[in-house]
C-alpha cells in the first residue's frame, strides 16, 4: 500500500531536483548573455535570450508554487488534516486524492 506522506516526499524531491536544474538553466542563459552586446531581438534564427530567460522564470515560478503546494500537504499529512476540505470540512474522495495529493478541497466547493 502507497501513503500519501511517500506519494507526497517523492513529489518534493522530484520538484526540487527541477527547480535545481531550472534554475542552473536560467543562470547559465544570464551569464551567457551578460558579457555579449549580441541584438538578439532582432534575430531571425529564432527566439530571443529574453524570451528564453522569461520562459525558464515563469517554470521556475511555478515549480516553486509546487512545491508550496507539497509542503502544505505534508502538513496537512502531519497534523491529521489531509483530506479534509478546507472549505466544508467534508472528506475529499481518494479518487481527487490519488490524482491531486495536494487538493485542499473537496470536488464540490471549487464549483461554488
Amino acid at each position: 500500500m502507497v501513503l500519501i506522506r511517500d506519494v507526497l516526499e517523492a513529489d518534493r524531491r522530484a520538484t526540487l531536483e527541477r527547480l535545481a536544474a531550472l534554475s542552473g538553466d536560467f543562470d547559465r542563459i544570464v551569464d551567457a548573455s551578460r558579457d555579449s552586446n549580441a541584438d538578439d531581438e532582432h534575430d531571425p534564427e529564432g527566439a530571443t535570450i529574453a524570451y528564453e530567460r522569461s520562459q525558464l522564470d515563469a517554470l521556475v515560478q511555478q515549480a516553486r508554487v509546487h512545491l508550496t503546494e507539497v509542503e502544505a500537504a505534508l502538513a496537512r499529512v502531519e497534523d491529521g488534516t489531509h483530506g479534509t476540505c478546507e472549505r466544508c470540512g467534508g472528506e475529499i474522495a481518494a479518487a481527487r486524492l490519488e490524482a491531486r495529493p495536494t487538493a485542499r478541497t473537496c470536488v464540490t466547493c471549487p464549483s461554488r
